[in-house]
């Protein structure tokens, strides 16, 4: 069986090597069954790759050690839910899970462009063969999933840190968005080496595009909520180089999502939208060369190895290769319209292009410092927190005023009247709101800034909802409800959009909320209380306990009172795993919409007493929402308009 799948990586690696060549041939020679041919092609590798991926999850389940991954990353006591996610726990498995994903997806385009885009199709299938190229590569001659070794009696386990339902959402969720933009991609530099430079090449990857956004999006939100859940600091982000490198494409896809409403609209911007596209891409194969090379050091990286410098080499290669096509192109990527007005709609997207690109370069810089610093000097320089806050905090304000005024704002040039009409009553309710709030903004600026901005951009979006189901109302006869029903039916892109904005102002609302932290740390004996913000918590009891042969659990028992009542019994704990040095704490968390009480067992005595790092952490719940709001809004932005299906 472990023959069996090592041999479909390396069938799959000549397969794809094929794909990539005899599609550019096909247009050479004008031979269309060389085409047909490699998008058989891309079947045969998905189909390859699939069985590999099927042995390898056996493995896992058979407790196959006879593979060195198997017995690197499991044991005979790991559960059934973490011995299937532990096929991309590391190197080699993930490398083998993200070659799956880019296989899937290049079926499903051959699929959808059958009988359309057909001068488009041998490039595509050639750019995304020569990606696929190179994991087959990294699994034939650097990091092999079914290596063998002499079997051992156990596995060394999974990392107890990994044995988290996150595990199972945060890895998948995070690879298909960075898989995803390998689509879009593709088809723009399809459109590079045609010279059709139209949208087509943006219609066909629209809702590619927002998938990708949306799973790397979510990926990251999956991965702020397991840290904030797991590894027990209080907190959801830490600005870790790893965390930075998946946030980085994220912000250059969002960028693109929004400039490409201007080259759909006004024919502008094309130029721009190429080099946005080709630095998202770039920046998920830059945060995949992060994560795998050892450059960093992060709780999220994979070590050193010579992977890294196959990352670096094609990073290298795409760079140069799009740059060389943008430029040799730009006689007839020059836009038909020019920007009317700086107060328009087309210039205020820009300006929102232009902020999200310098949150990524921040971002980027920051990352890289240190490197840079000790490659120069030979000292590193170490970046934190800090200067990520410092830097990002008002760009993210000023994103989140755009937020409110780039879908109102009118096209070409925005007159008084315009402005009256969709921004003077918002305008008036976010100033009566931030007097409301200024108690709360004492000592907090920005956070009050950030209230009183989501205010204004709630009351626009609401605003929107309203005046369109009145305006329906009034032509049609409906009822409100109805009309409002009916009206985002017909226009899903607008619509799930706004209600993706909502999201947005919910996640920025539970991101200000940090401003308001409280921590508390004290060493208590039993019968002993510390008090923190409107809470008053009692240490009653320790106790020892054993779920599982491999593991061992110290458990504290806790009341939590507020207001002289008791409204819980908190349970934090540290557990100790046979097969880790390091004992893992396990957070209690009662979470509120108001906020989160958070509390951990951060050590423990002989005689009874322990010590407990206590938080209470405003709003943290609304940034889950905010995420939930955003999945609903992708969903109806990504089916087709009511009126297309009629």
């Amino acid at each position: 069986m472990n023959e069996i799948g090592e041999l479909c990586i390396l069938l799959s690696l000549g397969i794809s090597i094929y794909s990539t060549i005899v599609p550019i041939l096909g247009i050479k020679r004008g031979r269309e069954e060389y085409i047909a041919s490699a998008e058989n092609s891309i079947f045969v590798t998905a189909g390859l790759i699939t069985i590999s991926s099927v042995i390898l999850t056996y493995a896992f389940l058979n407790r196959d050690f006879s593979i060195e991954y198997v017995a690197n990353y499991s044991n005979r006591d790991l559960p059934l839910f973490y011995t299937v996610s532990a096929f991309w726990a590391g190197q080699k498995g993930s490398l083998l899970f993200w070659s799956l994903l880019l296989s899937l997806f290049a079926a499903v385009v051959v699929i959808q462009n059958k009988n359309k885009n057909r001068d488009f199709m041998p490039y595509v299938i050639s750019i995304i063969s020569i990606t696929q190229c190179l994991f087959l590569l990294l699994m034939t001659f650097a990091a092999r999933p079914f290596e063998l070794i002499y079997p051992p009696e156990d596995g060394s386990g999974l990392n107890p840190m990994l044995q988290n339902p996150g595990m199972v959402f945060h890895p998948p969720t995070l690879y298909m968005g960075y898989v995803g933009f390998t689509i879009p991609y593709a088809f723009a530099m399809a459109s590079l080496l045609t010279g059709h430079l139209g949208d087509v090449w943006i219609k066909t990857t629209r809702r590619w595009t927002i998938f990708s956004w949306f799973f790397l999006g979510m990926g990251n939100l999956f991965g702020a909520w397991w840290a904030y859940r797991v590894l027990g600091w209080g907190g959801y982000w830490a600005w870790d180089p790893v965390e930075n490198a998946s946030f980085m494409p994220w912000l250059t896809g969002t960028a693109y999502l929004h400039s490409v409403m201007i080259q759909e609209r006004r024919d502008m911007l094309k130029v721009w939208n190429m080099v946005l596209i080709v630095l998202t891409f770039s920046l998920t194969i830059f945060g995949t060369f992060l994560t795998r090379s050892g450059v960093i050091q992060s709780v999220h990286s994979f070590g050193q190895g010579p992977v890294g410098y196959y990352f670096l080499a094609f990073l290298i290669i795409a760079i140069v290769f799009s740059s060389y096509l943008i430029v040799s192109r730009l006689s007839i990527l020059k836009s038909n319209n020019e920007l009317d007005s700086i107060v328009s709609r087309e210039s205020s997207f820009l300006f929102n292009n232009l902020i999200l690109v310098g949150a990524a370069f921040a971002t980027f810089w920051g990352t890289m410092f240190p490197l840079i610093s000790e490659a120069i000097k030979g000292e590193k320089v170490t970046v934190g927190p800090p200067f990520f806050n410092q830097v990002n905090i008002p760009i993210g304000l000023t994103l989140l005023l755009l937020v409110g005024i780039c879908p109102l704002i009118a096209w070409k040039k925005a007159s008084i009247s315009n402005f009256k009409r969709n921004f003077l009553i918002p305008f008036i309710i976010s100033i009566i709101g931030g007097i409301a709030l200024m108690p709360i903004g004492k000592g907090h600026l920005m956070a009050w800034l950030s209230f009183t901005i989501s205010i204004f951009v709630i009351t626009t979006i609401v605003m929107e909802f309203y005046k369109g189901a009145i305006a329906r109302r009034e032509t049609t006869g409906e009822g409100f409800v109805k009309a409002l029903i009916t009206l985002s039916r017909k226009n899903k892109r607008r619509y799930g959009g706004y209600i993706i904005h909502i999201g947005v102002v919910l996640m920025y609302i539970g991101i200000t909320g940090t401003s308001y932290n409280m921590e508390k740390e004290a060493t208590l004996k039993k019968g002993e209380s510390m008090s923190i913000g409107d809470y008053k918590v009692v240490y009653k009891d320790i106790k020892n306990n054993t779920p599982v042969p491999t593991k061992a659990e110290v458990i504290a028992t806790m009341d939590v009172e507020k207001d002289g009542k008791i409204i819980a019994t908190a349970t934090p704990r540290r557990d100790f795993y046979k097969t880790a040095e390091q004992p893992i704490s396990r957070v209690y968390n009662l979470s509120g919409l108001k906020e989160d009480l958070y509390i951990i067992l951060a050590g423990f005595q002989e005689d009874g007493s322990a010590t407990f790092k206590i938080h209470v952490n405003p709003l943290v719940k609304w940034l889950w929402i905010g995420g939930l709001v955003i999945g609903a809004g992708t969903l109806i932005a990504m089916l087709p308009d009511w009126k297309g299906k009629k």
